[in-house]
């Protein structure tokens, strides 16, 4: 590699010698990669995608022929029998907010059966803060299935956990912290048990930072909603902002209730000019995932090498984009992070610094060098600042980047001493 960037050679053997043992891997991942790509070209062709698609419609946006056909591919892609595909969602959390609130009603139980939910959702749930509108304010209870002391989903308490729950929740990614993330066979169990026990109950996945890592997805599982963020996996780093929901149409169709109003619906809400980008960014998106996983893939099996625990472990089914480095050092936090933001295209002049982000408990540290504010498809790092000081690192749009960014980060690390060779 062209040392353009004057890496120490030390640590060009290191990552030379780690992307040799990963070739394996990476082999795997280009298998899912051409298996996503081809089920969403057929998408495309199949519901007779074309130019007319792309213009956007404005004011109510009845018959938005881009948006409509839209909905169609990306159920196609998913299997499912209805989507809605809307730049109106401001990030993953927002479409979360709006499936549970569609579907959940006062005096209804949901239960996470993967632990403790993603920090953003816990005022959305009404487990932090009060008063200001959550399910916990409309009459909503919450339960939860709390994981093994392996970070496993706990079969056994599932069953009993789920009986009288109108939704049975579950969090594909690792969120901030250390478990692994749900294979879509972990997920299959679950839709297996939630059948047998509580067979009306809806199985809704947050399936942020998870689509096109696998050959299936959780509906190929059973799941009966997935959930998702279009500035992460399924935008391809093409889509500027905005969300899904896929699934049982008739639960689509209370969530259209919920983003727009009742007796509406899916029927309006223009899409501007923002379907070019959803369209492009799904064509891109298992090409781009692939990206993403074999940055992860080399990061780990560097930083392995260099003395760190690193997750998912090798050998580990992905469920997720995200690779998690346990520095346990706030200082190795700080260089880390600012190592990939030096890495990064945009704003790589910048230092990261952490701070109380919205939504978050503890402080948080972001390095996000990004084309698009946010988009955690590009190469980005960010953690809390709480034991054990894990960085969780993901995207990477294209993998010769996302090298060059890791090995940035490696390589401010060594320069504050915080790593030896």
């Amino acid at each position: 590699m062209n040392n353009a960037f004057a890496f120490d050679e030390r640590l060009l053997k290191a990552a030379a010698e780690a992307e040799q043992a990963a070739a394996a891997e990476f082999a795997e991942i280009d298998r899912i990669s051409q298996h996503g790509t081809a089920k969403v070209l057929r998408a495309f062709q199949s519901q007779r995608v074309s130019a007319a698609c792309f213009a956007g419609a404005n004011g109510y946006g009845y018959d938005d022929i881009g948006r409509d056909t839209l909905d169609r591919v990306w159920a196609e892609v998913f299997h499912t029998e209805d989507a809605l595909v809307r730049h109106h969602f401001v990030s993953g959390t927002h479409a979360l907010s709006t499936a549970l609130f569609g579907v959940l009603r006062p005096g209804n139980v949901l239960c996470s059966v993967t632990g403790s939910p993603y920090d953003t959702l816990e005022e959305v749930i009404g487990i932090r803060g009060s008063g200001n509108g959550s399910l916990k304010d409309f009459g909503v209870q919450y339960a939860q299935v709390d994981l093994t002391a392996e970070g496993r989903p706990d079969f056994d308490a599932i069953a009993d956990g789920i009986s009288g729950a109108k939704v049975v929740y579950l969090q594909r990614s690792r969120g901030y912290s250390l478990r692994p993330a749900l294979s879509v066979a972990d997920i299959a169990k679950i839709v297996g048990i939630t059948r047998q026990v509580n067979p009306s109950a809806v199985v809704m996945v947050d399936n942020c930072y998870g689509e096109f890592v696998d050959y299936d997805e959780p509906t190929d599982a059973g799941a009966d909603l997935i959930i998702g963020s279009l500035i992460k996996n399924a935008g391809g780093g093409i889509a500027e902002t905005g969300g899904y929901i896929a699934g049982r149409a008739d639960l689509v169709e209370q969530c259209a209730y919920r983003l727009t109003c009742v007796g509406m619906g899916k029927e309006v809400g223009c899409s501007l000019n923002q379907c070019r980008s959803m369209y492009m960014g799904l064509f891109f998106a298992p090409e781009v995932v692939a990206n993403a996983r074999k940055t992860g893939v080399f990061a780990a099996t560097l930083f392995r090498r260099l003395g760190f625990s690193c997750l998912p472990v090798p050998g580990q089914t992905a469920g997720d984009i995200i690779t998690v480095l346990v520095l346990r050092d706030p200082a190795a936090m700080e260089a880390f992070c600012a190592g990939i933001q030096a890495g990064s295209p945009v704003d790589s002049y910048v230092t990261p610094e952490a701070w109380d982000m919205p939504g978050y408990e503890s402080k948080v540290i972001m390095a996000a060098g990004a084309f698009t504010g946010g988009a955690s498809i590009e190469l980005s790092a960010d953690g809390p600042m709480r034991e054990p000081y894990a960085v969780y690192m993901q995207g990477g749009l294209t993998y010769g980047s996302g090298k060059l960014g890791v090995l940035q980060a490696a390589q401010t690390m060594l320069e504050r001493g915080l790593i030896a060779l």
